[in-house]
């Protein structure tokens, strides 16, 4: 089994929260958390996250549900 990376700071995940199988790492979700909306940083966290786990989420809900069109 390969050890798990954060999809944010791409760094050995030790703790953190897991989402379908892609981790976030406890430093990288209390900066988001903390960060404010108007940020470069919140920004940033927001681009990751659409790239490493929307897109996969929407193939599946995709494939599931035949009604479902985006």
């Amino acid at each position: 089994m390969r050890k798990q990376i954060c999809i944010i700071c791409r760094k050995p995940l030790s703790n953190g929260i897991i989402i379908r199988g892609k981790g976030i790492c406890r430093s990288c979700e209390d900066r988001l958390v903390t960060s404010s909306q108007e940020t470069d940083l919140y920004e940033y966290y927001k681009d990751r996250i659409k790239k490493n786990l929307v897109n996969d989420i929407l193939r599946g809900e995709d494939l599931r549900c035949p009604n479902y069109h985006l």
